[in-house]
């Protein structure tokens, strides 16, 4: 069984108390505290966690900046947000920090649960929200396509099947759906992500689909989605 390595940023100590108390319980979990007096970074650096569940007030953005350290420094760290409801500016703001996932602090805990394990395995929950909405996808996909060069030349150009595995992940799937959508084993998907990641000079999946996408490798469609006038 793999164990979960599970860290807690928030400065609320009650709150923090209260979440190591409900996820203790599962047993592929080992949670991990960070004290506010500590350098969350740190932490991360000593105790290399899977996954960081941060808290954050959205018009304070502290915890925002932190995810985007974590992501930058730590890409192999899954950042879980946890905070109010989002509007879609603070959705928006959340997806560019390269988080996995964004969920309310007032979450229960079969969910949260449920979220860390997915973020574990490779998925991105936060990609569910921009089916239900559509300005914040659209401002996504346009990011995506006027982003500037990032400062990282290109090494070698993709193949065909690198270029339809990195519209796969643009698209939110995993390595494991990928390689059921491919009929190959989820290894060799692995195997190649790592090649993508080595040719474009890319810190992560999201940095490597922003230059596909910048560079007309790829594109990605959205569904049509009903908008509703209140």
């Amino acid at each position: 069984m793999d164990i979960i390595r599970v860290m807690i940023i928030d400065k609320e100590v009650f709150y923090r108390v209260g979440v190591r108390q409900a996820l203790s319980q599962q047993p592929d979990f080992k949670i991990l505290d960070c004290d506010p007096a500590q350098d969350p970074l740190e932490v991360i650096e000593v105790e290399f966690p899977d996954v960081v569940l941060i808290g954050s007030r959205f018009a304070a953005h502290n915890g925002l900046e932190l995810g985007r350290r974590i992501a930058r420094h730590y890409p192999n760290t899954k950042v879980v947000v946890l905070g109010p409801d989002p509007d879609d500016e603070e959705l928006f703001e959340v997806i560019k920090t390269a988080a996995a996932a964004c969920l309310s602090r007032n979450t229960n805990t079969e969910e949260l649960v449920s979220t860390i394990r997915r973020v574990y395995h490779g998925e991105y929950p936060i990609n569910n929200s921009l089916i239900t909405r559509p300005n914040v996808a659209q401002r996504i996909l346009k990011q995506f396509q006027e982003i500037s060069a990032m400062g990282k030349n290109i090494v070698a150009p993709l193949t065909h099947r690198e270029s339809q595995i990195l519209k796969y992940i643009a698209e939110g799937n995993t390595n494991k759906q990928i390689a059921l959508f491919l009929g190959i084993s989820e290894q060799t998907i692995k195997s190649h992500v790592s090649a993508i990641l080595r040719k474009l000079n890319a810190n992560d999946r999201a940095h490597a689909v922003a230059l596909a996408m910048r560079n007309g490798w790829i594109s990605v469609e959205l569904k049509p989605v009903e908008i509703y006038r209140q």
